[in-house]
């Protein structure tokens, strides 16, 4: 059995927000016991990652780390038609995942206790994200 749905976000600039508990909603509302999930971003400047969820200085370190390899408005980048955070947005998506699988057992999310699954904004301003999940197994 295959179930599909799509979330919308609004995000506030560059930042990551936890959307653990709404793909957990859509597990649930396909009613599959054992498979996969896939998660899937469809914006080429914001990214997913599983990452902790206990701390949020995780995800500031993640983004103070991103910041410091991927600086906006290098002068090497020639790709800045929507300021000096495109190029470096693009960039960022391409180093990380703009997709996630993860198991499905039990109805849920496999996943570790302090793991959660993130959308995480590139961009400096505030952006509509669609995401596509997907749910797979019996």
């Amino acid at each position: 059995m295959v179930f599909q749905q799509e979330l919308s976000f609004s995000t506030s600039g560059r930042s990551t927000n936890n959307i653990t508990s709404q793909v957990q909603q859509i597990i649930t509302q396909s009613g599959i016991q054992i498979g996969t999930c896939h998660v899937f971003v469809q914006h080429t400047s914001a990214s997913l990652m599983l990452c902790e969820n206990a701390d949020p200085d995780v995800q500031l370190d993640m983004e103070t780390f991103m910041q410091h390899i991927v600086p906006d408005g290098d002068s090497m980048f020639l790709h800045q038609d929507e300021g000096p955070d495109d190029m470096s947005a693009h960039i960022r998506t391409v180093l990380t995942n703009p997709d996630l699988t993860v198991p499905v057992n039990d109805g849920r999310c496999a996943l570790g206790i302090w793991q959660g699954i993130y959308l995480w904004e590139h961009r400096t301003h505030s952006h509509q994200r669609r995401v596509i999940v997907t749910v797979q197994g019996e």
